[in-house]
């Protein structure tokens, strides 16, 4: 991936939408881009694992996680699902646990924090709704470009190189 969101941003500067400088990497892939799946739930990781079991080819998970930071919603055993089914990356507006493995992934994972409690798994949330997270709104369907200087959004794919 020959990109840098810095010029993107130059290039495009009336298209990107940037979002607020809230998520720290934790994935091996610190730079990842693809077209958004968008998630809102709270505090139950289970439509994240529905999700994250298909074909992600060319696709970005946003989770929309309500900022809580009381429990995780992506460990090792999602992260190695994501990979395995072609996620570029997620952006969850929560937790992540199992850090140091999923910082061996070749996926791109951007959270707020780490946090050693799971989820509970009440079957609870909504996909592929418009979503607001870190100061934007994101849409379905919308290209989602991170890597070590954060996160921006634009309406329709950007030359990447």
């Amino acid at each position: 991936m020959d990109f840098a969101t810095t010029d993107l941003c130059d290039a495009f500067e009336n298209e990107v939408r940037v979002l607020d400088p809230i998520f720290q990497s934790y994935g091996g892939h610190a730079r990842f881009h693809g077209q958004i799946v968008t998630l809102k739930l709270f505090e139950d990781n289970s439509l994240v694992r529905t999700t994250l079991g298909e074909d992600g080819r060319g696709k970005v998970l946003v989770v929309d996680g309500g900022g809580s930071r009381r429990c995780a919603l992506l460990g090792d055993q999602l992260g190695e699902l994501a990979v395995k089914n072609g996620w570029a990356g997620l952006v969850i507006d929560g937790c992540v646990r199992d850090s140091a493995a999923l910082g061996k992934l070749p996926l791109g994972v951007k959270a707020l924090a780490t946090h050693p409690r799971k989820s509970v798994k009440l079957s609870s949330g909504q996909k592929d709704l418009p979503i607001r997270v870190a100061g934007c709104e994101l849409h379905p369907g919308d290209w989602l470009y991170a890597d070590e200087d954060g996160v921006i959004v634009s309406a329709r794919e950007l030359a990447t190189g």
